[in-house]
């Protein structure tokens, strides 16, 4: 097979662990979210292999384009609680490395010159799910798929810079509401809101993104490189100026009993009662 076409066999930089990717002949690559399991929660596993993977797409001078999508039913839906919860008192330093990593992801995607598409099914939640959204340069969800910030759900605050980005996308009264009254969103409110780009059918979903990364792969890439650097040069500013202080704030509610209650609440399906402290 012709190794320039689009349907040769790509090449696997990464075929096991929580994050995956391939590289297509076309200059596609595809990372891939691989706790399915967990509905691809994000931990720490997951957070460090994310960040590798992300380095070395930065790195490939083949890359044109880059595809993310999740294994299994969700998208990313969002932070892993049960681990969360699992770490007791040591869930402070467990948040704060875990938010290093996940700002480092999406830093890292604003920063590669490839433009990024994020193909949502399932669902997108917390600060993995919406982080990835709101740093992504193009978003593609079915008509199933659903948002969910779910930060303060849990006594927590937005982190990967969303209470940035998302402000950006939507406005300041619609991001007001999204993160803290924890709406769930549909494909269409989110299309609508421009949250996302684009809805297409569940079962088109990955034929239709894998056709968008393949456009913005064919077309010229110092150009659109550096339009998108153009378009997230000052929202990027604001992003990465307050990424220390969501992950410094992070740390600290986690460390509260309401951080702790919320978690519970989660995973035991009932509404959670904080109590301030």
């Amino acid at each position: 097979m012709n190794p320039s076409s689009p349907n040769a066999a790509p090449e696997v930089l990464i075929a096991e662990g929580p994050a995956l990717l391939e590289i297509h002949a076309d200059g596609v690559a595809h990372i891939r979210l691989n706790r399915p399991e967990s509905a691809n929660g994000l931990n720490i596993e997951l957070l460090k292999a994310l960040h590798e993977v992300v380095m070395q797409v930065h790195g490939h001078a083949r890359v044109r384009a880059v595809l993310i999508t999740g294994e299994g039913k969700n998208f990313c839906a969002g932070g892993d609680v049960h681990t969360f919860l699992s770490k007791g008192e040591d869930l402070p330093h467990y948040i704060r490395v875990a938010t290093s990593y996940l700002q480092l992801v999406a830093a890292g995607l604003m920063r590669l010159n490839p433009p990024v598409v994020s193909a949502v099914h399932g669902f997108a939640a917390g600060g993995g799910g919406m982080g990835l959204v709101c740093s992504s340069d193009f978003v593609m969800a079915a008509e199933s798929a659903r948002f969910l910030a779910g930060a303060t759900r849990v006594a927590m605050v937005p982190d990967a810079g969303v209470s940035v980005t998302l402000t950006q996308l939507v406005g300041l009264r619609r991001a007001t509401e999204i993160l803290m009254l924890n709406p769930v969103i549909t494909a269409s409110e989110a299309k609508e809101m421009g949250l996302i780009t684009r809805v297409v059918p569940d079962d088109r979903l990955a034929e239709e993104a894998l056709a968008l990364a393949r456009q913005l792969a064919a077309g010229a890439p110092a150009a659109l490189a550096n339009t998108k650097r153009l378009l997230w040069s000052g929202i990027g500013q604001g992003v990465e100026a307050v990424m220390p202080e969501e992950n410094q704030t992070q740390a600290v509610l986690s460390g509260m009993a309401d951080a702790r209650e919320g978690l519970s609440a989660v995973i035991e399906k009932r509404a959670p009662r904080f109590v301030g402290r």
